[in-house]
C-alpha cells in the first residue's frame, strides 16, 4: 500500500494548473447513457474514480477510449451498444457516484439493476431521495438481495420537491426527466456548479431545462437526444485545497486554469485569514504575508463553505493564532481526521458536529493513517507545515481525487514523494 513521505517547512513557490473536476466528471459520464453516439470529452482527470466509472460503463456494453487531437486528450464514449442494465457490487461498492447510471437507464431503457453504493465512511448519504423521486415519475422500485431493482414504461413529469438539497439526487433526477414524458420540477434543487454543468450539457444534448443555478429546475421532456463535444469545468476543491496549501507553509502559488467564481466563500475566508488572493477569474495568486488568523466555518450546500474543503481549512486554524470554530452540517461523520492531526500536535476538540480548535505554534511530524479522500488531502497539508518528516499510510483514498498531486507539489517546491509500503507476514 503506498505512502507519502514529507519533508516540512519548506515554502511553495510556482504555478499549479487545476485538472478536470471530478464531481462534474462523474456525473458527465453518466450521461452518455442517455443516447448512442460518440460523445467527445476533455478536462477529464486521471483518477481512480474515473477509472471506476468507465469499467462500470464498460461493464454495461459502453464503448469508451481516449485520442489525442491539437495535443489535448479526449475520452470517446458511445453507448450506441448498451447491451445491460445491472451496476454490479463489484463496482459501485467502490465509489457512492455509481448510483448515477440509474437516472439515465431509466430514463433510456425504462429498466436499471443498480447495487447499493459504497464509498468513503464520511457519514450516511441516502438515496432515498433518489428513490422517491423515480416512484413519483412512474417507475416500480424493490430492493432485493442489496440491489435496488427498477421498471417503468416512459417515466412522467412529476413534482418533486427534497427535504434537502442533493447533488446526486438532483443530477440522477434532471438525467430521469429529460426523456420523461411531460414536465418534471425538482424543488430544493442543489444549485452546485457541477450540476449547472450537468444541466448545460443536457440542454446542449437537446433537452429543454430552465432554472440552472436557483433552486427549482423545470424539466421538460424531450423525444430523443443527441452525442456532443463537451470540456469538464475545472476542480474548484482541488483548486481551494492548494490555495490552503500556502496557508499552511507559505510563500506564493500561481493558480491557473481555475472559474474562481465557484470559490467566492472560499476565497471570502481565506482572504479574512490573512491570506492575500488577487486576480480574475481564470487565474489567481495566493500570498502569506505573516501570521494567520482564526475564522469559524460552517459548512453549507453551495453557494456556501464546501464540506470537501472542511478537513483543509481546519489545518490552516490549527496554526492560527486564537480560538476558531468549525461546524459539519453536511455529513455527520466528517472529523475522523481530527485524531490524526492531534498526533501532529493539533489543539482540537469535537463536541458534536462542531470542532474547537485552539491555534498552536507549529505542528511536529508522525505517522499518520488516512481515512478519506478529502481527510487525505488535510494530513498532506499539515505534513508540509510540520517539522520534521511526515509519513501518511492508505493515500489510495488521495489517487480518487487529486491528479498527480504530490508532482504537483513537488514542482513548486514541496519535499514529497511517493513510496511502495509492503506488508511483512
Amino acid at each position: 500500500m503506498d505512502q507519502l513521505v514529507i519533508e516540512g517547512r519548506h515554502p511553495l513557490k510556482g504555478t499549479i494548473r487545476i485538472s478536470g473536476a471530478k464531481n462534474a466528471a462523474l456525473p458527465i459520464l453518466a450521461a452518455t447513457l442517455l443516447t448512442g453516439g460518440t460523445f467527445r470529452l476533455q478536462n477529464i482527470p486521471r483518477l481512480v474514480d474515473i477509472r471506476t466509472f468507465t469499467d462500470l460503463l464498460i461493464d454495461l456494453g459502453v464503448t469508451v477510449d481516449y485520442s489525442t487531437d491539437n495535443d489535448s486528450d479526449f475520452l470517446n464514449i458511445d453507448s450506441s451498444g448498451l447491451s445491460d442494465h445491472e451496476a454490479p457490487y463489484d463496482l459501485v461498492r467502490k465509489m457512492r457516484a455509481s448510483i448515477l447510471v440509474l437516472g439515465p437507464l431509466m430514463s433510456r431503457i425504462g429498466k436499471a439493476r443498480v447495487s447499493l453504493p459504497g464509498g468513503c465512511a464520511i457519514g450516511a448519504r441516502p438515496i432515498n431521495l433518489h428513490l422517491k423521486g423515480l416512484e413519483l415519475m412512474g417507475a416500480k422500485l424493490r430492493l432485493k438481495e442489496g440491489y435496488i431493482e427498477a421498471k417503468a414504461g416512459r417515466l412522467k413529469g412529476a413534482h418533486i420537491y427534497f427535504d434537502t438539497p442533493s447533488v446526486t439526487g438532483t443530477e440522477n433526477l434532471m438525467m430521469a426527466a429529460v426523456l420523461a414524458k411531460g414536465t418534471t420540477v425538482l424543488g430544493n434543487a442543489a444549485r452546485e456548479p457541477e450540476v449547472i454543468a450537468l444541466g448545460q450539457m443536457l440542454n446542449q444534448m437537446g433537452s429543454k431545462i430552465k432554472g440552472l443555478g436557483s433552486n427549482t429546475i423545470k424539466i421538460e421532456g424531450v423525444k430523443k437526444l443527441r452525442p456532443v463535444d463537451w470540456k469538464i469545468i475545472p476542480d474548484r476543491i482541488e483548486a481551494g485545497t492548494y490555495m490552503m496549501a500556502v496557508g499552511a507553509v507559505g510563500e506564493e502559488l500561481i493558480i491557473e486554469d481555475i472559474l474562481a467564481d465557484h470559490l467566492e466563500a472560499v476565497i471570502s475566508k481565506l482572504r479574512s485569514t490573512g491570506l492575500q488572493i488577487e486576480g480574475d477569474n481564470a487565474r489567481i495568486s495566493v500570498r502569506k504575508k505573516g501570521a494567520l488568523h482564526s475564522v469559524d466555518v460552517t459548512t453549507l450546500p453551495y453557494p456556501g463553505f464546501p464540506t470537501d474543503l472542511q478537513a483543509q481549512i481546519m489545518v490552516l486554524m490549527a496554526l492560527a493564532g486564537g480560538l476558531s470554530v468549525i461546524t459539519e452540517t453536511i455529513f455527520e461523520n466528517r472529523f475522523m481526521h481530527v485524531a490524526e492531526l492531534r498526533r501532529l500536535g493539533a489543539d482540537i476538540k469535537v463536541e458534536g458536529r462542531s470542532a474547537i480548535i485552539k491555534g498552536v505554534k507549529g505542528l511536529n511530524s508522525a505517522p499518520v493513517m488516512a481515512t478519506d479522500l478529502r481527510a487525505s488531502a488535510s494530513l498532506v497539508l499539515a505534513g508540509l507545515a510540520a517539522k520534521g518528516t511526515t509519513t501518511i499510510s492508505r493515500v489510495y483514498h488521495l489517487d480518487r481525487g487529486y491528479e498527480h498531486l504530490e508532482q504537483k507539489l513537488a514542482a513548486v517546491g514541496a519535499r514529497i514523494k511517493r513510496k511502495k509500503a509492503y506488508l511483512i507476514r
